[in-house]
């Protein structure tokens, strides 16, 4: 008999991270047929993650192009994963998050009445333009999907508010802490693994590192304006560096380009590769992000995430004390920074607070329920 095939549909770095310890326990599990597809939404962060993971693609569309619109890359992911899904004839899809991919490849494979599990499931911020287009992803795949991966309670009961099925909905904990001690573990065990911040690391020795993550698209023009001209304010002092690196989107660069130039105090680097990424969150002294998966991963490592939006689908991390919402807005940023830096009794508060995003076992737990439903 056959055994059950289960098709991973991923695109970008955030989506690769996500899944590779999913991939990895699904494949641990002989009785299933587990084959990737990855849209190449993001070319060349993806590929720093496969090689991470050790996972070569069984199928590749390479859809990136260089400034494609959202429609464009929404009708080219729906057909290309449409053909994957009927060369592969997966008996379950997996998707992740709330990219184009998941949502497309959630969409492709209803047309084809292929069930659809959704890992890290029934995250809202309430707010469909923020973020954008994030919010709306995430909806749209949790009225395809019958198994809904929720990574907190309150993500869970966000789910069951919507109407989803309760017994469709499974607390696992997020997957981004399973790979983020997997790495960890990695780099302790060689720290070669992530030596290309040794030269960082020694200049910026005598100084507290805040690490700067901005890429959101509710941020692009006025909000990414006001986060360079903070980022210069913070560096303007002698006991504070900035490392920074640059999303390479251009709506990123150029502002950061004209606003910040070079100044002593800002390392302005590449992309990280995982590795890397962790060790300067492990390096950092407090995280200012608007990214989403960052505000899971600093907490693991007991770093203050301050979040330059005004909303989060991740509340559990501003309840439990380990984030703050500051928005995009210059003096607050600023105020916030120096806040942490000058007052070691609220950042301890901080820093010591619960991580309420996983136990490094949530991979397993979701191979365990996906297993199970087919009776193996």
């Amino acid at each position: 008999m056959p055994r059950p095939r289960i098709l991973v549909i991923f695109g970008t770095r955030p989506e690769a991270i996500k899944l590779f310890p999913v991939i990895k326990a699904l494949a641990a599990d002989r009785s299933l047929d587990v084959r990737t597809c990855v849209s190449a939404q993001h070319r060349g962060l993806l590929d720093q993650v496969l090689r991470l993971a050790e996972i070569t693609p069984d199928i590749d569309l390479d859809l990136m192009e260089s400034g494609q619109s959202l429609d464009r890359l929404t009708v080219r992911l729906l057909t290309g994963l449409g053909d994957a899904i009927d060369a592969e004839r997966p008996d379950r899809v997996i998707v992740q998050g709330d990219t184009a991919t998941a949502m497309v490849g959630a969409l492709a494979a209803y047309y084809r009445r292929v069930p659809v599990s959704h890992v890290e499931a029934g995250l809202r911020s309430g707010e469909i333009y923020q973020p954008f287009p994030e919010e709306v992803n995430r909806r749209i795949v949790a009225t395809i999907a019958d198994q809904h991966f929720a990574p907190t309670q309150t993500a869970a009961d966000a789910l069951l508010r919507e109407n989803v099925a309760p017994d469709a909905v499974h607390v696992t904990g997020n997957t981004v802490v399973d790979a983020l001690l997997a790495t960890r573990a990695r780099i302790v065990a060689d720290p070669s693994f992530a030596a290309g911040l040794d030269p960082l690391a020694s200049r910026f020795a005598d100084k507290r590192i805040i690490l700067v993550t901005t890429h959101r698209r509710e941020n692009f023009g006025g909000g990414m304006e006001n986060i360079a001209r903070a980022i210069a304010r913070i560096a303007e002092r002698d006991d504070l560096a900035v490392v920074f690196p640059i999303h390479p989107n251009p709506n990123v660069v150029s502002v950061m380009d004209r606003i910040l130039g070079d100044r002593p105090n800002i390392a302005r680097i590449d992309p990280l590769d995982y590795p890397h990424f962790i060790r300067a969150l492990g390096i950092s002294h407090i995280v200012l992000t608007d990214s989403g998966g960052v505000q899971e991963e600093a907490p693991t490592l007991g770093k203050p995430v301050l979040v330059m939006r005004d909303t989060t689908e991740r509340p559990e991390g501003v309840m439990a004390g380990t984030a703050k919402l500051i928005g995009a807005h210059e003096d607050r940023i600023v105020s916030e920074v120096f806040a942490l830096a000058d007052d070691d009794s609220a950042y301890q508060t901080m820093a010591r607070a619960h991580n309420p995003f996983g136990d490094g076992q949530a991979s397993i737990r979701i191979a365990g329920i996906i297993s199970a439903g087919f009776g193996t």
